[in-house]
């Protein structure tokens, strides 16, 4: 004859069984996925004294604005070489080196995919900007950035990497045109 538990001894299975069904969703593969919708993009201004290379997107993502150059990380791709990928593809430039000033992440109401975007900008290159089917490249003075032409977020964290500032900041769209939420802080390198 089995015995009757008491209050507490069912307070305790439940809670263990709880525990576990926990456990099993955070080890689900839908949970799994989830976690990962991490989409590594670069992006990368080319700088010379007093001015600033810009490009406007003439197709896809961003059509319309003007921006810096850039573009996914292909798999088996270090950051700074998809950057230097996606700055030659789209420009013509071949970018001799890359400081990289800033990391956001952005994030678009409706869609699970957070964008982790590495900035760059560049000082030391070759070749002179091209057309291509993807940008036509325009240079501009560093107090004519067109702010009004390009994404909202820009006129927020652009004064940082003008300034020389490294910078992480966080953006979240309601589609294309409203930050619903944002932070930027400045970051202080670490010395040993």
């Amino acid at each position: 004859m089995e015995r009757a538990l008491s209050t507490e001894e069912i307070k305790k299975e439940r809670h263990q069984e709880n525990e576990k069904a926990l456990r099993d969703k955070l080890m689900s593969s839908s949970h799994q996925s989830s976690m990962a919708m991490k989409k590594v993009l670069t992006l990368v201004f080319v700088r010379e004294p007093g001015r600033i290379l810009l490009g406007m997107k003439k197709r896809g993502f961003g059509q319309g604005r003007w921006n810096g150059f850039g573009g996914k990380v292909e798999k088996g791709e270090s950051i700074t070489d998809g950057a230097k990928r996606e700055l030659l593809e789209e420009c013509g430039v071949t970018a001799k080196s890359l400081n990289e000033v800033g990391l956001i992440n952005f994030e678009f109401v409706g869609d699970p995919v957070i964008l982790e975007v590495h900035v760059f900008d560049t000082w030391d290159y070759m070749n002179s900007p091209v057309e291509t089917e993807e940008m036509r490249p325009q240079w501009y003075g560093e107090k004519e950035v067109p702010f009004g032409e390009m994404w909202p977020d820009d006129e927020y964290w652009f004064p940082h990497m003008l300034n020389g500032k490294k910078f992480e900041a966080y953006y979240k769209f309601e589609g294309m045109d409203k930050i619903l939420d944002s932070w930027i802080k400045e970051k202080t390198e670490q010395t040993s």
